[in-house]
């Protein structure tokens, strides 16, 4: 399957220059992308009966965008992607067999990344096929793509800005193809999202996320950039509420339950490239007993939310309140620094207890001198149990990447 889809993807690189005749054109203007990205993660975690992980993985995808018979505004893209495994499988993939060792998920498999048709009309865009999806900040649909094999939806999507300052993005999704091999996963979804910039300092975006046999998701997020005499501050402050679901999916859940609330707000300062900001965000939970469920968000890139541990990526029954704290330094040449700090707790105690441990992460990643494209990152997230069940072990996590597009 793995020399099948690489060799699909190689052919269609060749197509441009042979599907044509005189007078007649069925690709034009190829425009071609790509990226290669190496990594090592290292997973290490107290008292474990588990070996320490020690992966070293690529990733490699190569994208083909064209235009299509010759049709002002109607175009195709395709990406192959493929990660592979170098050297020895020192980790759990979760498809690999392996284990005996602590998992980074990050199997070996091949697949096409995105295959679809687009269509441009003024300032009005429709995709319809797979496609990658990253909506605001990600922390409700996104691409994951910290991991190796990006998260695709198999959707037809709407976008339109012929409005000034006005955005709206529609979306049916009837499939989801996660980071592993799995096959794709069924749904019949709705996303709906707008945003309205006033200026530069208020940007007001509102969202209704459906999610069949899951649940609804309505917010709404205020955004902007506030120039002070010696410093620029970026704040997102946001508020949805999460209710039973409208949709089902064949199959599925029927008539989910659900009812939860999230808040957040984060504050980041710029002062001549030294970065200090703090965030306080609440995903509610249930003590069990009140008829309320735990704000989830399957879809997210989560990653990038409640420490790089990845120890929430599903909410706690009880919930999770994390307050943050962040120091860190960007400057051209000298790439960008970071330290942030987590405190966690349950929104509703669980079993009378509610620490869900600490958090420190670190961060460096800069341009390489030399080779355009090519950039590196250090990371690393040193997380400290708390006193709640399944989250009292330390948490250490390692990684060095390069990663080169072209």
């Amino acid at each position: 399957m793995k020399k099948i889809t690489l060799s699909a993807v190689a052919v269609l690189t060749l197509l441009p220059n042979c599907l044509s005749a005189e007078g007649f054109t069925l690709f034009s203007d190829a425009k071609f992308n790509g990226e290669i990205r190496p990594r090592y993660e290292n997973v290490s975690i107290e008292d474990s009966t588990k070996k320490d992980a020690d992966a070293f993985t690529v990733r490699a995808t190569l994208g083909l965008e064209t235009k299509l018979l010759g049709t002002d505004g109607l175009s195709m893209r395709i990406d192959g992607t493929t990660v592979q495994s170098i050297g020895s499988e020192n980790y759990n993939s979760s498809t690999n067999g392996q284990s005996a060792y602590e998992i980074v998920k990050d199997p070996e498999t091949t697949r096409f990344s995105q295959g679809y048709l687009q269509y441009k009309l003024g300032k009005t865009t429709l995709k319809a096929g797979r496609q990658i999806i990253n909506l605001d900040n990600e922390r409700f649909i996104g691409s994951v793509d910290w991991r190796q094999m990006m998260q695709s939806f198999d959707a037809a999507v709407i976008s339109d800005s012929t409005v000034t300052n006005l955005t709206l993005t529609g979306a049916y999704v009837w499939g989801i193809k996660g980071i592993t091999d799995l096959p794709a996963s069924e749904t019949d979804s709705i996303v709906l999202n707008g945003s309205y910039k006033i200026n530069d300092m208020l940007k007001v975006s509102a969202y209704d996320y459906i999610l069949s046999s899951l649940h609804d998701t309505m917010g709404l997020a205020l955004t902007g950039n506030v120039p002070l005499s010696i410093t620029k501050i970026e704040y997102r402050a946001e508020y949805a509420h999460q209710g039973d679901a409208s949709r089902d999916t064949d199959g599925g859940i029927v008539n989910a339950q659900a009812d939860a609330t999230y808040y957040n707000l984060d504050v980041l300062a710029n002062i001549n490239g030294l970065l200090v900001g703090g965030g306080y965000e609440v995903l509610s939970g249930s003590s069990g007993s009140d008829g309320k469920t735990a704000f989830s968000t399957p879809l997210a890139t989560l990653h990038k939310f409640n420490g790089w541990a990845d120890k929430f990526l599903t909410t706690p029954t009880g919930g999770l309140c994390d307050a943050s704290a962040t120091l860190g330094y960007t400057a051209p040449g000298l790439g960008k620094a970071m330290i942030v700090y987590h405190d966690f707790e349950t929104d509703k105690a669980m079993a009378g207890k509610s620490d869900l441990g600490t958090e420190w992460d670190l961060l460096y990643t800069n341009a390489i001198p030399g080779i355009k494209g090519l950039s590196g990152l250090a990371k690393a997230a040193y997380y400290q149990g708390g006193d709640v069940a399944l989250n009292t072990k330390d948490v250490t996590k390692l990684w060095l990447q390069l990663g080169y597009k072209f």
